[in-house]
């Protein structure tokens, strides 16, 4: 079940970096480098981050299994995560989280995304729907990141 997270809530916060934590180091594994800004995320860092939530809970238990994270400035939706716990990876999580919020982008023009560059499978995922690698950029040395974007037509 997908549904809105207050992430201003202490007890929520602590619940996405929960999983964040753990999302964010099995990504600095495949992209080779630990120093990813989410991995020093804190509770009342995530609860400044201006950023609106949404979580992936496991229907019976209601434990968050990923969630997903977005602003929206100038008709487009910028996601800024797109998290799923190690233990739950290669379940449809990212999947649906993905598509739940295409569906939120309806007055917008286009959705953006980044991820490392190395990343494969979330690379393969944005491919699958149907968002378009505009570019790698280096971030740092030894770590770059590719863009994306989907053109939405209403």
């Amino acid at each position: 079940m997908i549904k809105p997270i207050q992430i201003e809530l202490d007890y929520n916060a602590k619940m996405v970096l929960d999983v964040q934590i753990p999302s964010y180091l099995a990504e600095a594994e495949l992209i080779r480098s630990h120093d990813l800004p989410p991995l020093k995320d804190t509770i009342d860092s995530l609860q400044q981050c201006d950023e609106t939530f949404y979580g992936y809970f496991d229907d019976n238990t209601m434990q968050l299994l990923g969630a997903i994270s977005y602003k929206i400035e100038d008709a487009v939706l910028d996601i800024h995560r797109l998290i799923v716990h190690p233990d739950s990876f290669r379940r449809g999580i990212a999947n649906a989280l993905l598509t739940h919020i295409q569906t939120l982008a309806t007055d917008c023009t286009k959705i953006i995304v980044s991820t490392g560059a190395a990343n494969v499978p979330a690379k393969q995922l944005y491919s699958k729907h149907n968002f378009q690698a505009i570019g790698d950029i280096e971030v740092a040395p030894n770590l770059s990141i590719t863009s994306f974007e989907k053109m939405i037509v209403h």
